[in-house]
């Protein structure tokens, strides 16, 4: 089949007559509108049907369909949009020196203005294009350490990031900022907290939820706040930055161990749970304020100490009406090590299953009970079925998120220790800020600004 820049049958035989290439303006005529904008490359999911790729002058990707009666032009051709390079700001040496270290996502991407496209901005040089402002705040080294969609980050890629980070710290960096998908950012924040003990100084999650292209773009704002904090912040802890609220007012750092993505597409999809966030910051002023506790502080003549073993083996399961005892049978029967549950209300799970939960810690295989509920606390002695199954050793989960849960565990079994009683120890210890002492409802407060 004949198939042209992504495009089959009809339109590739079209857009190859007229030489359309990927990055062209072209427009589009049907009987109703006109469309202009830059060809774009046809993705292969989309099969054969009939339509066109087109970015629009808003930054917008649309599909137009094509019936055989429109008229389609080129306009301009793709070597007469390139924009070259040009060097803004040179580095100042004397500033705190900060390591971006990209994992893949669409925080560090650009647009191409020889395609349209979106590629990703990992030199040094073209952050400096990028965001100019940030020569004012930190020297700049960048470097990609992992290339992966974060749906695809396991506790094996944890490893391979602590150690970059650690390297970088033993080197004497003033901050680390690492570049995430935002969809799991939380779970290996997390990993991070728990990885690299002794922090001399910040490690600085930062994501965007959309992309440089799109004219609400989040990217230059929170990269921007990022190195604001990992230049400036008094505190050495893992922390994710990302707005606040969903103008460009300020952005907040939350603990990387209490925080969660709480929307899909918002601008401020993250939120502290049972904690507030660590810091606010105005990137405007380039202004960090202190607004929590600081667990640990920032100070260069620590040591590190890298522990980054994690146990691939821990699963987490969700309480639902209906689950089967069998899921935990087969968990303990396929050699799994630990399991994390998100219980009901305060800590439950049918009474049904507290025998198949019994026989899996008779195996050794640690169960540790959290909330689905996020917010609030696990209480396993208000109720009988919680008693029961805190009496067949159960591990209550405290006010620990159960993707932190998930992470400390993974980290203990892989790190420390496979004793159930020195589980059971470190699992209700705080050991980074992951547990809280008091209860703390914060449902989307107003923040001061």
């Amino acid at each position: 089949m004949d198939e042209y820049l992504g495009y089959k049958g009809y339109i590739a035989r079209i857009l190859r007559e007229i030489g359309a290439e990927v990055g062209d303006r072209i427009r589009i005529s049907t009987e109703k509108r006109i469309f202009e904008g830059i060809l774009m490359p046809r993705e292969a999911l989309y099969g054969e049907k009939p339509f066109i790729i087109i970015k629009l002058d808003n930054g917008y990707n649309i599909g137009i369909r094509i019936s055989g009666k429109e008229k389609i032009e080129v306009l301009e051709k793709r070597k007469k949009r390139i924009v070259k390079t040009h060097i803004f700001r040179k580095q100042k040496k004397d500033l705190p020196r900060i390591v971006l270290l990209s994992t893949g996502g669409t925080i560090v991407s650009k647009v191409d203005y020889e395609t349209g496209a979106v590629k990703p901005a990992l030199s040094v040089d073209e952050l400096l294009e990028w965001i100019p402002e940030i020569s004012n705040i930190a020297f700049i080294d960048a470097k990609e350490i992992l290339s992966v969609f974060s749906e695809d980050i396991t506790p094996s890629h944890w490893e391979k990031i602590a150690s970059e980070i650690y390297n970088e710290m033993i080197n004497g960096v003033d901050g680390v900022v690492i570049a995430h998908g935002t969809d799991m950012m939380a779970y290996t924040a997390a990993a991070m907290a728990f990885a690299i003990k002794n922090k001399p100084v910040p490690i600085v999650f930062v994501g965007a939820q959309r992309s440089s292209d799109r004219p609400s773009t989040d990217s230059a704002f929170n990269l921007k706040a990022a190195f604001l904090v990992a230049a400036k912040a008094p505190f050495a802890e893992s922390v994710i930055v990302m707005h606040g609220e969903t103008s460009d007012t300020y952005a907040l750092a939350h603990r990387g161990v209490k925080v969660r993505k709480m929307h899909t597409s918002r601008r401020d999809a993250f939120q502290s749970i049972n904690d507030y966030p660590l810091a606010i910051i105005y990137p405007d002023k380039n202004e960090v304020k202190i607004i929590n506790k600081i667990i640990e502080f920032r100070d260069k003549d620590k040591d590190p100490i890298l522990e980054n073993k994690f146990d691939d083996k821990v699963v987490m399961i969700k309480a639902y009406p209906g689950f089967q005892p069998e899921i935990i049978d087969l968990l303990v029967d396929k050699g799994f090590h630990g399991i994390i549950i998100e219980g009901s209300g305060l800590g439950h799970i049918s009474n049904r299953v507290i025998d198949s939960i019994k026989r899996a810690i008779e195996e050794e295989i640690p169960v540790v009970m959290t909330s689905q509920c996020l917010f609030g606390r696990v209480n396993m002695h208000v109720y009988s079925t919680g008693r029961k199954l805190l009496s067949v050793g159960v591990i209550p989960g405290s006010d620990m998120l159960p993707e932190t849960a998930y992470v400390k565990l993974s980290w203990i079994l892989g790190s420390k220790t496979r004793d159930l009683k020195e589980i059971r120890r470190l699992m209700t210890t705080n050991i980074v800020g992951e547990i809280n002492s008091r209860l703390t409802i914060n449902l989307y407060p107003r923040w001061p600004i």
